[in-house]
């Protein structure tokens, strides 16, 4: 049986009578990049107007769009905000006891950053440590905050190391923050504690420098120079 798409005299005869079909075009490599390439910018298009739509807003279009692509982006947003909710699954500062230390500090999980308080009651920094870590967990909800009375934690850890920040990265720890003076004073300000925490590595913050200024490098440089004048000294009398 003949061809109706071969190029022949006669099957062009037959389809100038109507008794072919026209020939359906040839699809040259061209043109299959053509429509690759409109495809890919449809797709954009589409991701770019329904992928940040919430799902109230995808509602809303369900006259005007096709039902199959909003099923789609209604099922990756709720796998959006599934995932979401499972990072940012704190927003507050816990309170523990040493029963619950190895749950909750050494087996916090993979990629999560926690920061224990070791407080006691009458103490003003510890309390307002405690207020200004209520602030970070809301601001910071995967990094996870607790607090525990120190001798409740801890038993016989001595009041004047209070108050005392632990740091600690999947079970590891990776800073300590001990005493007032670590603090600079009982006037410690929430930027700067944010600032302090935040150089751990355990957030990002959105403070651009610390907050204490310049005169925290100025202190450390006087003890620097004072260290190097002191054996400075030290070398001359053992001449």
């Amino acid at each position: 049986m003949q061809d109706a798409n071969e190029d022949t005299e006669w099957n062009d005869i037959l389809r100038k009578k109507g008794i072919l079909p026209p020939k359906e075009p040839e699809v040259t490599e061209e043109m299959l990049t053509e429509m690759l390439e409109q495809t890919i910018q449809e797709k954009q298009s589409t991701d770019a107007r329904l992928g940040k739509l919430s799902l109230d807003e995808l509602d809303e279009l369900e006259d005007d769009e096709d039902e199959a692509i909003l099923r789609e982006y209604r099922r990756k947003r709720i796998e959006e905000m599934k995932a979401e909710a499972a990072i940012n699954k704190y927003g507050e500062v816990l309170e523990i006891s040493a029963q619950d230390y190895v749950e909750k500090v050494n087996n916090a999980g993979p990629s999560v950053w926690v920061f224990l308080h070791l407080y006691k009651q009458g103490i003003p920094l510890c309390a307002l440590i405690n207020q200004y870590l209520s602030r970070l967990a809301v601001k910071f909800p995967k990094v996870k905050f607790l607090k525990s009375i120190s001798t409740t934690c801890i038993p016989n850890f001595p009041d004047r190391n209070l108050p005392a920040i632990f740091v600690y990265f999947e079970g590891q720890m990776k800073r300590q923050f001990i005493g007032t003076a670590e603090f600079g004073g009982d006037k410690l300000q929430y930027e700067e504690l944010e600032w302090m925490l935040s150089r751990t590595g355990g957030f990002t913050t959105d403070l651009e420098s610390d907050p204490r200024g310049p005169r925290v490098k100025d202190v450390m440089m006087n003890s620097i120079r004072g260290y190097k004048d002191a054996d400075d000294d030290s070398d001359e009398n053992d001449w």
